[in-house]
């Protein structure tokens, strides 16, 4: 009988026992925890739009993902593709996704014999007492050529390999989820630190309509006191309010400078390297009309509520892999191959050597360490289902906070709308009084300064608008229902 024929003798009984212990065997991670959560029925705070906002355009019509594309806005789409390319938070998302699924790589591995070769040579001398003869004996070394193949391969009598997978493969699964949250997130951070750039342009452009309608005030009262028809306190008053619009610009344009960088750290750019030309938000735009759908929806939308649905899947997992340890292990070793003296005869046949074992291992006394990680694994999953229930009611928070903060926005607009056709008309009047002589500068100042305060308080009230609706969008997970 061959070696080979030998070795397939004595290893076919051995992989049957195997495959029939396989079979017997059984896990012993508990069913994944299904925490309790009332789902409402809907929203409470999602009322119908009141038909100030248009239809939305419906998520199948745009790019997977590219939800920012229902604001037609070409600079914006250029800037979340540049954002998604070159941002170092999400590339550092991204490399751990790559390593979690390396992770699972090795975990799954443990599914598979090991098998390695072997080779190498020993060379020794033995004491004679070991060998029987008397201490001072002449004892010759030896040397020994090897040469062979080993393989191993765990029996998962108690699923704990496959418990290992398990969890590997819920954690890479929730890494995964983890970057769309990070994506998500630099998405929504882009649109809205555009909007904010865009609403700042639109306060700045009022400003300095301001400052023409300040310097040209100023002009003419220096006229009017030159001529002798005012007093020099409407000189002081006049030149007061010019340097306090000029001041208010300046900081606005700080702040704007500021809101640039942000947007370029979001885009992977260094501040100095970037520039985004101006671009006032008009009122003419429209903001789409994102409706929230239906609660229950939001759990599957949500990056975030699946990553922490993952760590449930895989703290369960764990807790098999901690209990398997109580439990006996079985392990089937083979090795194959020669030995000899001379490095000649090291591959042939009468030097072939062979080995093939069951190993059987069950603890008996460990001083209450496994118990113990057991019971940090049960521990640890209890954490997991409540960590879930936060993540899902947070979820839900977040939706009703801003459906609450677009509702209060449109009702806002709806009045800022109507003050701001008064407070333009009382500017007109005030005009023609005071150049007619029928009111003092003070009145003119008093109402320029309520036309300003409305005109700003619009703008701010439209960048409001879109960047609440971005984080409307963003809360819902990046999609919605289309409304039917």
């Amino acid at each position: 009988m061959t070696f080979q024929e030998r070795f397939l003798s004595l290893t076919f009984p051995l992989t049957t026992l195997a495959a029939a212990l396989v079979l017997a065997g059984c896990s012993l991670a508990p069913k994944v925890p299904e925490p309790e959560i009332t789902v409402p029925a809907a929203f409470k705070q999602a009322a119908p739009a009141e038909g100030q906002w248009k239809p939305a355009v419906p998520a199948e019509a745009a790019a997977r993902g590219a939800w920012w594309s229902v604001f037609g806005d070409s600079r914006l789409d250029a800037l979340e593709a540049q954002a998604e390319k070159a941002n170092p938070t999400l590339a550092l998302a991204a490399s751990r996704v790559r390593a979690a699924r390396a992770t699972l790589s090795g975990a799954q591995a443990g599914r598979w014999p090991t098998l390695g070769l072997n080779a190498g040579a020993s060379r020794a001398r033995s004491a004679p007492a070991t060998l029987g003869l008397p201490d001072g004996a002449a004892v010759t070394p030896s040397t020994v050529y090897q040469a062979g193949l080993g393989a191993r391969y765990e029996i998962d009598l108690f699923d704990r390999v496959g418990n290992g997978v398990a969890a590997a493969r819920a954690d890479a699964q929730g890494v995964e989820a983890s970057y769309r949250s990070v994506l998500l997130a630099l998405q929504a951070d882009v649109a809205q630190t555009y909007f904010a750039l865009r609403t700042l342009d639109a306060e700045l452009a009022q400003l300095d309509a301001t400052l023409g309608l300040r310097t040209e005030n100023n002009r003419l009262i220096e006229r009017r006191f030159s001529a002798g028809a005012v007093a020099e306190f409407d000189v002081a008053r006049s030149r007061t309010e010019l340097a306090t619009v000029q001041a208010e610009r300046a900081a606005l344009a700080g702040q704007r400078a500021r809101t640039e960088h942000a947007l370029a750290l979001l885009l992977g750019q260094a501040p100095a390297s970037f520039s985004l030309d101006v671009a006032p938000l008009l009122a003419a735009e429209k903001v789409p009309e994102v409706p929230a759908g239906v609660p229950s929806a939001l759990l599957e939308r949500r990056p975030d509520v699946t990553a922490a649905q993952r760590s449930l899947a895989a703290a369960t997992a764990r807790v098999g892999v901690a209990r398997s340890a109580m439990f006996p292990a079985l392990a089937l070793t083979a090795e194959g191959g020669h030995a000899s003296s001379e490095l000649e005869n090291l591959f042939k046949w009468s030097s072939r050597a062979w080995l093939a074992s069951v190993v059987f291992s069950l603890p008996i006394l460990d001083g209450g360490r496994n118990k113990a990680v057991v019971e940090q694994t049960e521990a640890q999953l209890d954490g997991a289902v409540a960590s879930y229930r936060g993540t899902v009611l947070s979820a839900f928070a977040d939706v009703e906070d801003n459906l609450a903060n677009l509702k209060a926005v449109r009702e806002q607009v709806r009045h800022v709308d109507e003050a701001l056709v008064s407070a333009r008309r009382a500017a007109e009047l005030a005009d023609k009084r005071y150049r007619a002589g029928e009111d003092s500068y003070l009145q003119l100042l008093d109402t320029q300064r309520d036309l300003l305060s409305v005109e700003r308080q619009a703008v701010r009230l439209r960048g409001g608008w879109a960047t609440g609706t971005v984080a409307l969008i963003r809360s819902l997970g990046g999609g919605w229902v289309a409304p039917q």
